[in-house]
């Protein structure tokens, strides 16, 4: 059940972090997505005048993942293979992105990298576990981060704290304790905040909020399957991806030796299974 917060508690929770609107060309697209029958030729015209979400959009459909035979330059293709749904996310992601100073945009190249790798990694995963709705895998893959870089804005040695969260989980630790015990806040939150000012599905906010915290939710039985199917999901594409070392610094997956067995058995897979997945997923292009 999700808990409704006052705007106070909200200020509270964030810590002066400053939770970006959806950009101008998102409220457009979000009116033709609601129309009877969208205008796939009209999406595609929105895009095209901001060359940062058509350089998006191409790179992404032209991603090993989708293993197109030819190169596609024309963004009204991209637009019809990606559908409206995915379009949108692409342009929240790249909006995030707009909210940073160049310098911060320097620091955070390993995140977005490592953004559209989860992103992609959910979605194949996904696809191999037979989930019905791998678009939602791939969102959460895009967006589970998405706190990291509005951290950075508030406060600039970020980094440093998060490479630290990454080194203390253990058993009991998670990444989110330790940045709440340095900065009375963490990513995971605003993240899930991102997410509710977008209007993402709740299932997937509540994925968002809890992905530091896995271990704890699979632990539950009553825990809400929908979101321990995406965040088996997830925890798997991060370690495909080797979030410990892009975004931790860290030799070791602290994390995932402490919730693996139990998202292996939850998706039904053993750990060749998995590692057989792994290595499939890895010649696309990932890790």
């Amino acid at each position: 059940m999700s808990i409704e917060l006052t705007d106070e508690q909200i200020r509270s929770v964030l810590q002066g972090v400053s939770v970006p609107p959806q950009p101008q060309i998102m409220v457009d697209l979000q009116m033709e997505q609601v129309m009877p029958d969208p205008d796939l030729r009209a999406i595609a015209r929105l895009i095209s005048q901001d060359p940062g979400l058509s350089g998006a959009l191409l790179k992404t459909v032209n991603s090993p993942f989708f293993g197109l035979a030819n190169r596609i330059a024309s963004i009204q293709q991209a637009v019809n293979l990606l559908g409206c749904r995915s379009v949108i996310n692409l342009i929240n992601a790249q909006s995030i992105r707009g909210e940073l100073t160049d310098a911060a945009i320097v620091t955070l190249n390993r995140f977005w990298d490592s953004a559209q790798d989860v992103a992609s990694t959910c979605l194949a995963l996904a696809k191999r576990i037979g989930h019905p709705a791998p678009d939602e895998a791939y969102t959460l893959g895009l967006f589970h981060n998405c706190g990291i870089p509005l951290m950075l804005t508030r406060f600039p040695g970020y980094m440093t704290v998060l490479e630290e969260a990454y080194a203390s989980v253990d058993a009991v630790t998670r990444v989110t304790d330790i940045e709440n015990r340095v900065l009375n806040t963490n990513h995971a939150v605003v993240g899930y905040f991102v997410a509710r000012s977008w209007k993402l599905p709740q299932h997937l906010c509540e994925a968002i909020a809890n992905h530091h915290n896995a271990l704890a939710l699979f632990n539950d039985e009553w825990s809400d399957p929908q979101v321990k199917t995406l965040l088996a999901i997830l925890k798997m594409a991060e370690h495909i991806c080797a979030c410990h070392r892009v975004l931790g610094d860290q030799p070791e997956d602290h994390e995932w030796d402490a919730v693996a067995q139990l998202v292996l058995e939850y998706v039904g897979l053993s750990e060749y299974d998995f590692e057989c997945q792994r290595d499939i997923i890895r010649e696309l292009g990932v890790g």
